[in-house]
């Protein structure tokens, strides 16, 4: 694989490292703040109710749990869609 990216543009790969390193940073930073940002919110959390449970707990049992999934997907996605931009996409056999 190194032989097939060296005849790439350099310009064009520091340009999708610099994009998948802020993708990952986006989404790092949405993980971090459901994961630990979240409970210290709690008690203020828990004054909001979804189908009849605390906001607090909702987030703790399913809602983080939603939110690491949709940041799955959305960064499988995105990266897919860079790999063709920016031509480094495997080829699938």
């Amino acid at each position: 694989m190194a032989k097939e990216l060296k005849g790439l543009d350099q310009q064009k790969l520091k340009d999708y490292w610099s994009y998948n390193i802020r993708l990952t940073t986006i989404t790092m930073v949405i993980w971090f703040v459901v994961t630990y940002v979240a409970i210290f919110f709690a008690p203020e959390l828990d004054k909001i109710v979804i189908f009849g449970f605390p906001m607090g707990y909702y987030m703790g049992a399913q809602g983080s749990l939603i939110v690491f999934v949709i940041l799955i997907f959305n960064y499988s996605n995105k990266m897919n869609k860079a790999d063709k931009d920016y031509g480094v996409e495997e080829e699938e056999e």
